[in-house]
Protein backbone atom coordinates (compact mmCIF):
# COMPACT_ATOMS: atom_id res chain seq x y z
CA UNK A 1 0.00 0.00 0.00
CA UNK A 2 1.51 3.62 -1.10
CA UNK A 3 2.60 5.73 1.86
CA UNK A 4 2.25 9.43 2.14
CA UNK A 5 5.86 9.31 1.12
CA UNK A 6 5.57 7.66 -2.05
CA UNK A 7 2.70 10.45 -3.03
CA UNK A 8 5.53 13.25 -2.35
CA UNK A 9 7.83 11.54 -4.20
CA UNK A 10 5.84 11.16 -7.50
CA UNK A 11 4.55 14.83 -7.19
CA UNK A 12 7.69 15.94 -6.57
CA UNK A 13 6.64 17.81 -3.29
CA UNK A 14 7.04 17.48 0.42
CA UNK A 15 5.31 15.55 2.56
CA UNK A 16 4.07 18.78 4.37
CA UNK A 17 2.73 19.77 0.91
CA UNK A 18 1.11 16.28 0.52
CA UNK A 19 -0.51 16.90 4.15
CA UNK A 20 -1.96 20.21 3.46
CA UNK A 21 -3.47 19.33 0.15
CA UNK A 22 -5.46 16.33 1.97
CA UNK A 23 -6.76 18.46 4.46
CA UNK A 24 -7.66 21.13 2.14
CA UNK A 25 -5.10 23.85 3.18
CA UNK A 26 -5.62 26.99 1.10
CA UNK A 27 -1.87 28.09 1.42
CA UNK A 28 -0.78 25.12 -1.46
CA UNK A 29 -0.07 26.50 -5.07
CA UNK A 30 -2.76 25.18 -7.95
CA UNK A 31 -0.04 23.55 -9.53
CA UNK A 32 1.07 21.16 -6.43
CA UNK A 33 -2.34 20.26 -5.50
CA UNK A 34 -2.86 19.11 -9.40
CA UNK A 35 0.36 16.99 -9.04
CA UNK A 36 -0.73 15.84 -5.32
CA UNK A 37 -3.73 14.49 -6.32
CA UNK A 38 -2.80 12.99 -9.64
CA UNK A 39 -0.26 11.13 -7.54
CA UNK A 40 -2.42 9.98 -5.08
CA UNK A 41 -5.08 8.35 -7.42
CA UNK A 42 -2.11 6.82 -9.59
CA UNK A 43 -0.58 5.14 -6.31
CA UNK A 44 -4.65 4.52 -5.00
CA UNK A 45 -3.55 6.04 -2.02
CA UNK A 46 -5.88 6.03 1.06
CA UNK A 47 -5.10 8.44 4.08
CA UNK A 48 -5.02 7.01 7.51
CA UNK A 49 -8.67 8.25 9.12
CA UNK A 50 -7.36 7.93 12.56
CA UNK A 51 -4.14 9.81 11.93
CA UNK A 52 -6.05 12.54 10.49
CA UNK A 53 -8.57 12.43 13.27
CA UNK A 54 -5.92 13.27 15.28
CA UNK A 55 -4.99 16.55 13.55
CA UNK A 56 -8.66 17.72 12.54
CA UNK A 57 -9.96 16.43 15.57
CA UNK A 58 -12.66 14.61 14.01
CA UNK A 59 -13.29 10.84 12.28
CA UNK A 60 -16.85 11.41 10.94
CA UNK A 61 -17.80 8.36 12.91
CA UNK A 62 -20.86 8.06 14.71
CA UNK A 63 -21.74 5.47 17.21
CA UNK A 64 -24.49 3.73 17.79
CA UNK A 65 -25.89 1.44 20.62
CA UNK A 66 -28.98 -0.49 20.13
CA UNK A 67 -31.31 -2.39 23.13
CA UNK A 68 -31.07 -5.51 21.22
CA UNK A 69 -29.95 -6.90 17.42
CA UNK A 70 -32.27 -9.77 17.14
CA UNK A 71 -35.46 -7.35 17.56
CA UNK A 72 -36.42 -6.25 14.19
CA UNK A 73 -37.55 -2.98 15.09
CA UNK A 74 -33.87 -2.22 16.27
CA UNK A 75 -32.57 -3.81 12.80
CA UNK A 76 -34.79 -1.57 10.85
CA UNK A 77 -33.69 1.67 13.11
CA UNK A 78 -29.78 0.54 12.71
CA UNK A 79 -30.59 0.34 9.48
CA UNK A 80 -31.97 3.36 8.44
CA UNK A 81 -29.64 4.98 10.85
CA UNK A 82 -26.46 3.57 8.56
CA UNK A 83 -28.16 4.98 5.17
CA UNK A 84 -28.75 8.55 6.56
CA UNK A 85 -25.21 9.23 8.12
CA UNK A 86 -23.24 7.25 4.83
CA UNK A 87 -25.67 9.89 2.73
CA UNK A 88 -24.55 13.15 5.48
CA UNK A 89 -20.54 11.77 4.99
CA UNK A 90 -20.71 9.66 8.02
CA UNK A 91 -20.00 6.29 9.24
CA UNK A 92 -21.26 3.90 12.06
CA UNK A 93 -19.88 1.45 14.41
CA UNK A 94 -22.63 -0.64 16.04
CA UNK A 95 -23.30 -1.57 19.68
CA UNK A 96 -25.73 -4.84 20.39
CA UNK A 97 -26.40 -3.55 24.12
CA UNK A 98 -28.43 -7.47 24.43
CA UNK A 99 -30.77 -5.26 26.94
CA UNK A 100 -28.20 -5.42 29.37
CA UNK A 101 -27.03 -2.41 30.95
CA UNK A 102 -23.47 -3.56 31.57
CA UNK A 103 -22.94 -4.06 27.97
CA UNK A 104 -24.39 -0.94 26.82
CA UNK A 105 -21.58 0.78 28.81
CA UNK A 106 -19.29 -1.47 27.99
CA UNK A 107 -19.57 -0.20 24.41
CA UNK A 108 -20.18 3.73 25.19
CA UNK A 109 -17.03 3.10 26.45
CA UNK A 110 -15.27 1.76 23.41
CA UNK A 111 -16.56 3.60 21.39
CA UNK A 112 -15.85 7.08 23.13
CA UNK A 113 -12.65 5.35 23.26
CA UNK A 114 -12.44 5.30 19.69
CA UNK A 115 -12.80 8.96 19.38
CA UNK A 116 -16.32 9.00 17.29
CA UNK A 117 -17.83 12.45 16.70
CA UNK A 118 -21.08 11.50 18.11
CA UNK A 119 -23.37 9.17 20.22
CA UNK A 120 -27.17 7.82 19.49
CA UNK A 121 -28.04 5.78 22.20
CA UNK A 122 -31.19 3.43 22.72
CA UNK A 123 -30.86 2.96 26.95
CA UNK A 124 -31.38 -0.47 28.81
CA UNK A 125 -32.36 1.66 31.43
CA UNK A 126 -32.72 4.58 32.86
CA UNK A 127 -29.17 5.00 35.25
CA UNK A 128 -26.00 4.34 33.42
CA UNK A 129 -23.67 6.52 35.02
CA UNK A 130 -21.13 6.29 32.22
CA UNK A 131 -23.99 8.10 30.06
CA UNK A 132 -24.37 10.44 32.66
CA UNK A 133 -21.39 11.58 32.58
CA UNK A 134 -21.08 11.78 28.96
CA UNK A 135 -23.94 13.85 28.10
CA UNK A 136 -23.12 16.40 31.29
CA UNK A 137 -19.29 15.99 29.51
CA UNK A 138 -20.92 17.80 26.46
CA UNK A 139 -20.65 14.68 24.34
CA UNK A 140 -22.65 14.86 21.15
CA UNK A 141 -25.32 12.77 22.06
CA UNK A 142 -28.87 11.32 20.93
CA UNK A 143 -31.33 9.50 22.56
CA UNK A 144 -33.60 7.68 20.15
CA UNK A 145 -36.48 5.05 21.01
CA UNK A 146 -35.89 5.37 24.41
CA UNK A 147 -34.28 8.11 26.39
CA UNK A 148 -33.56 8.87 30.18
CA UNK A 149 -35.39 11.16 32.18
CA UNK A 150 -34.02 14.41 33.35
CA UNK A 151 -30.98 14.22 31.04
CA UNK A 152 -30.51 17.43 28.84
CA UNK A 153 -29.86 15.20 25.32
CA UNK A 154 -32.31 15.19 22.22
CA UNK A 155 -34.84 12.80 22.26
CA UNK A 156 -35.95 10.83 18.93
CA UNK A 157 -38.79 8.56 19.14
CA UNK A 158 -42.54 7.57 18.70
CA UNK A 159 -45.34 8.18 20.52
CA UNK A 160 -47.49 5.20 21.09
CA UNK A 161 -50.07 6.50 23.99
CA UNK A 162 -52.80 7.35 21.23
CA UNK A 163 -51.97 3.97 19.28
CA UNK A 164 -52.37 2.13 22.55
CA UNK A 165 -55.76 4.18 23.25
CA UNK A 166 -57.21 3.29 19.83
CA UNK A 167 -55.81 -0.42 20.17
CA UNK A 168 -58.24 -1.10 23.64
CA UNK A 169 -61.17 1.21 21.81
CA UNK A 170 -60.44 -1.71 18.82
CA UNK A 171 -60.77 -4.72 21.50
CA UNK A 172 -63.80 -3.27 23.03
CA UNK A 173 -65.34 -2.81 20.02
CA UNK A 174 -65.10 -6.36 19.17
CA UNK A 175 -66.40 -7.75 22.48
CA UNK A 176 -63.06 -8.76 24.27
CA UNK A 177 -63.43 -7.32 28.09
CA UNK A 178 -60.69 -9.23 29.80
CA UNK A 179 -57.31 -7.89 28.45
CA UNK A 180 -53.66 -8.87 29.53
CA UNK A 181 -50.35 -7.29 28.82
CA UNK A 182 -46.84 -8.85 28.65
CA UNK A 183 -45.42 -5.55 30.22
CA UNK A 184 -41.26 -4.53 29.20
CA UNK A 185 -39.02 -3.65 31.84
CA UNK A 186 -40.39 -0.95 34.19
CA UNK A 187 -37.22 0.71 34.29
CA UNK A 188 -37.07 1.39 30.87
CA UNK A 189 -39.03 4.89 29.77
CA UNK A 190 -41.02 2.56 26.98
CA UNK A 191 -42.05 -0.32 29.11
CA UNK A 192 -43.30 1.92 32.11
CA UNK A 193 -44.81 3.92 29.40
CA UNK A 194 -46.40 1.19 27.06
CA UNK A 195 -48.35 -0.51 30.57
CA UNK A 196 -49.23 2.68 32.07
CA UNK A 197 -50.84 3.71 28.65
CA UNK A 198 -53.17 0.47 28.64
CA UNK A 199 -53.89 0.63 31.80
CA UNK A 200 -55.22 4.61 31.63
CA UNK A 201 -57.03 3.01 28.17
CA UNK A 202 -58.63 0.44 29.80
CA UNK A 203 -59.85 2.68 32.67
CA UNK A 204 -62.28 5.04 29.63
CA UNK A 205 -64.07 1.77 28.90
CA UNK A 206 -64.32 0.73 33.01
CA UNK A 207 -62.36 -2.28 32.46
CA UNK A 208 -59.77 -3.21 35.21
CA UNK A 209 -56.03 -4.44 34.88
CA UNK A 210 -56.03 -6.91 37.93
CA UNK A 211 -52.55 -7.62 39.07
CA UNK A 212 -52.91 -11.13 37.62
CA UNK A 213 -53.03 -9.71 34.06
CA UNK A 214 -49.84 -7.83 34.20
CA UNK A 215 -47.18 -9.95 33.32
CA UNK A 216 -43.43 -8.30 33.67
CA UNK A 217 -41.45 -9.29 30.46
CA UNK A 218 -37.82 -8.35 29.16
CA UNK A 219 -38.50 -7.43 25.21
CA UNK A 220 -37.21 -10.43 24.86
CA UNK A 221 -39.46 -14.18 23.12
CA UNK A 222 -38.73 -16.47 26.02
CA UNK A 223 -40.41 -13.75 28.94
CA UNK A 224 -43.24 -13.80 26.03
CA UNK A 225 -43.56 -17.06 26.40
CA UNK A 226 -43.17 -17.27 29.95
CA UNK A 227 -45.59 -14.85 31.13
CA UNK A 228 -48.36 -16.14 28.20
CA UNK A 229 -48.15 -19.86 29.66
CA UNK A 230 -48.72 -17.97 33.19
CA UNK A 231 -51.88 -16.24 31.83
CA UNK A 232 -53.10 -19.45 30.01
CA UNK A 233 -53.50 -21.43 33.57
CA UNK A 234 -55.19 -18.77 35.66
CA UNK A 235 -58.62 -20.00 36.41
CA UNK A 236 -60.44 -17.44 34.16
CA UNK A 237 -57.00 -16.37 31.24
CA UNK A 238 -57.80 -13.47 29.49
CA UNK A 239 -59.67 -12.99 26.74
CA UNK A 240 -56.50 -10.83 24.68
CA UNK A 241 -53.02 -10.92 25.37
CA UNK A 242 -51.33 -7.42 24.70
CA UNK A 243 -47.53 -8.15 23.85
CA UNK A 244 -45.36 -4.87 24.70
CA UNK A 245 -42.97 -5.72 22.06
CA UNK A 246 -42.91 -7.90 18.82
CA UNK A 247 -40.50 -10.66 20.27
CA UNK A 248 -42.47 -11.06 23.21
CA UNK A 249 -45.38 -11.44 20.99
CA UNK A 250 -44.11 -14.62 19.10
CA UNK A 251 -43.02 -16.07 22.40
CA UNK A 252 -47.08 -15.63 23.61
CA UNK A 253 -47.60 -17.04 20.36
CA UNK A 254 -45.50 -19.62 20.53
CA UNK A 255 -47.02 -20.95 24.61
CA UNK A 256 -50.62 -20.42 22.85
CA UNK A 257 -49.73 -22.90 19.90
CA UNK A 258 -47.99 -25.26 22.66
CA UNK A 259 -51.45 -25.63 24.48
CA UNK A 260 -52.92 -26.64 20.68
CA UNK A 261 -54.67 -23.08 20.92
CA UNK A 262 -55.61 -21.50 18.22
CA UNK A 263 -55.42 -17.42 17.95
CA UNK A 264 -57.96 -15.81 17.80
CA UNK A 265 -60.41 -18.58 18.57
CA UNK A 266 -58.75 -19.39 21.66
CA UNK A 267 -57.57 -16.53 23.15
CA UNK A 268 -56.95 -13.01 20.64
CA UNK A 269 -52.98 -11.55 20.40
CA UNK A 270 -51.83 -7.96 19.47
CA UNK A 271 -48.42 -6.37 19.74
CA UNK A 272 -46.64 -3.60 20.16
CA UNK A 273 -43.73 -2.63 17.16
CA UNK A 274 -45.21 -4.35 13.70
CA UNK A 275 -42.93 -6.55 11.87
CA UNK A 276 -43.02 -7.10 8.41
CA UNK A 277 -43.99 -11.19 8.91
CA UNK A 278 -46.71 -10.30 11.20
CA UNK A 279 -48.44 -10.25 7.93
CA UNK A 280 -47.69 -13.89 6.90
CA UNK A 281 -48.46 -15.06 10.02
CA UNK A 282 -52.15 -17.60 10.36
CA UNK A 283 -53.63 -15.03 11.18
CA UNK A 284 -52.03 -11.97 10.49
CA UNK A 285 -51.20 -10.24 14.04
CA UNK A 286 -52.74 -6.90 15.17
CA UNK A 287 -49.98 -4.46 15.68
CA UNK A 288 -48.95 -0.72 16.82
CA UNK A 289 -46.42 0.30 13.82
CA UNK A 290 -44.10 3.19 14.47
CA UNK A 291 -42.33 5.54 12.16
CA UNK A 292 -38.87 3.27 12.79
CA UNK A 293 -37.16 4.30 9.26
CA UNK A 294 -38.01 7.90 9.88
CA UNK A 295 -36.97 7.93 13.75
CA UNK A 296 -33.64 6.60 12.18
CA UNK A 297 -33.20 9.00 9.73
CA UNK A 298 -34.08 12.08 12.64
CA UNK A 299 -31.88 10.80 15.17
CA UNK A 300 -28.56 11.01 12.94
CA UNK A 301 -29.95 14.33 11.49
CA UNK A 302 -30.28 16.14 15.28
CA UNK A 303 -27.01 14.47 16.06
CA UNK A 304 -25.16 15.58 13.07
CA UNK A 305 -26.78 18.90 14.02
CA UNK A 306 -25.10 19.10 17.35
CA UNK A 307 -21.76 17.74 15.93
CA UNK A 308 -21.60 20.17 13.43
CA UNK A 309 -22.72 23.50 15.84
CA UNK A 310 -26.03 23.61 14.89
CA UNK A 311 -29.16 23.70 17.41
CA UNK A 312 -30.88 20.02 17.22
CA UNK A 313 -34.12 19.57 18.40
CA UNK A 314 -35.92 16.60 20.07
CA UNK A 315 -38.62 15.06 17.53
CA UNK A 316 -41.50 13.03 18.67
CA UNK A 317 -43.68 10.66 15.94
CA UNK A 318 -46.97 9.64 16.67
CA UNK A 319 -47.35 5.51 16.43
CA UNK A 320 -50.49 3.91 14.89
CA UNK A 321 -52.66 0.54 14.99
CA UNK A 322 -52.81 -1.65 12.21
CA UNK A 323 -55.52 -3.94 12.59
CA UNK A 324 -55.35 -7.42 11.02
CA UNK A 325 -57.51 -10.53 12.43
CA UNK A 326 -55.48 -11.80 15.45
CA UNK A 327 -57.80 -10.41 17.51
CA UNK A 328 -61.19 -11.88 16.06
CA UNK A 329 -61.49 -9.12 13.30
CA UNK A 330 -63.60 -9.91 10.30
CA UNK A 331 -61.70 -11.47 7.43
CA UNK A 332 -61.31 -9.15 4.72
CA UNK A 333 -60.48 -9.12 1.26
CA UNK A 334 -57.50 -7.67 0.70
CA UNK A 335 -54.71 -8.56 3.64
CA UNK A 336 -53.59 -5.53 5.48
CA UNK A 337 -50.16 -4.75 4.10
CA UNK A 338 -46.99 -4.26 6.93
CA UNK A 339 -45.83 -0.91 7.02
CA UNK A 340 -42.64 -2.53 4.87
CA UNK A 341 -44.89 -3.12 2.17
CA UNK A 342 -46.51 0.05 2.42
CA UNK A 343 -43.48 1.78 1.77
CA UNK A 344 -42.71 0.06 -1.04
CA UNK A 345 -45.54 -0.02 -2.66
Amino acid sequence: MASIKDVAAAAGVSVATVSRVLNEHPSVSADARTRVLAAVADLGYRPNAVARSLRTDQTHTLGLVISDVLNPYFTELARSVEEEARALGYSVIIGNADERPELQDHHVRNLLDRRIDGLLVSPTDGGSPLMLDAARAGTPMVFVDRWIPGVDVPVVRADGRAAVRDLVAHLYGLGHRRLAIIAGPAATTTGSERVEAFRAALAEHGLPLPDAYTGQGDFQAESGRRVTEGFLDLPEPPEVVFAADNLMALGALDAVRARGLRVPDDIALAAFDDIPWFVHTDPPVTAIAQPTGELGRLAVRALVDRIEGRPPRSVTLPARLVARRSCGEPATPTPSLSPVQRSTS
